[in-house]
């Protein structure tokens, strides 16, 4: 039985060095993509999956961020002096989070399709599962030229290969956060422990999405969801 509330976390730390002058005056997730700001495109997904509190990580230009999120009700968690990256700024968010699952969201994608965080709910059991991973199939992934970060097997299950790209949405267990020495790591340091006890699965999305960590991306998105795939 899928659990009814997850509490998010959205991450909005990141310089954004990919966008170039666009972040020069905004942190990146301030950056409008079909009206407006990406960080409201993500939020929007958890609040409509019911996600309960919702916090974001800020630190670059977060004064910016605080002022924007503010009448939303998040949390919104600063990171200083230093980012702390995926696994330190979410082990950071803990005492806003609690101890429960938490469904985790880059703010630099748009989809088109499904709420990925609904479908995620529905298959998450944690009884198999200490990750589930939204994976976008390459051929959906709209602008994306890679060959993938995993791939999808019969039983769910996933290993590192090609195939579909991490869409920047997942559920993942944080006790194992507390196991970790260094004070800014990458939540890849959490996947490889799931990875060698086959508890991290992938759940495949059905629709498309756009990467929108570059400036191209933004038409890119723009001219998606105007194509009426929302």
């Amino acid at each position: 039985m899928p659990e009814s509330h997850f509490p998010a976390l959205m991450f909005a730390a990141g310089f954004g060095t990919r966008m170039k002058a666009l972040t020069a005056d905004k942190p990146k997730p301030m950056i409008h993509v079909a009206g407006k700001p990406l960080i409201d495109h993500t939020l929007a997904l958890a609040q409509d999956a019911g996600c309960s509190p919702i916090a974001a990580n800020l630190h670059y230009k977060a004064d910016m961020l605080v002022k924007h999120l503010e009448p939303t009700g998040v949390k919104t968690i600063i990171e200083h002096p230093e980012i702390l990256e995926t696994g330190g700024g979410l082990r950071n968010a803990l005492p806003v989070l609690g101890t429960v699952p938490v469904v985790t969201m880059n703010t630099d994608a748009i989809w088109s399709g499904s709420n990925p965080v609904t479908l995620l709910k529905e298959a998450w059991n944690p009884d198999i599962m200490d990750g589930l991973l939204v994976c976008v199939p390459v051929g959906q992934a709209v602008g994306y030229t890679g060959s993938g970060d995993f791939i999808l097997t019969e039983n769910g299950s996933i290993e590192r290969g090609d195939g579909n790209v991490y869409g920047g949405i997942q559920i993942i267990k944080t006790e194992f956060l507390q196991q970790i020495e260094e004070t800014s790591f990458s939540l890849n340091q959490l996947w490889n422990v799931m990875l060698e006890e086959e508890r991290l699965f992938g759940l495949r999305y059905p629709g498309q999405w756009c990467d929108v960590g570059h400036p191209a991306g933004i038409k890119m998105a723009e001219d998606m969801l105007g194509a009426g795939r929302v």
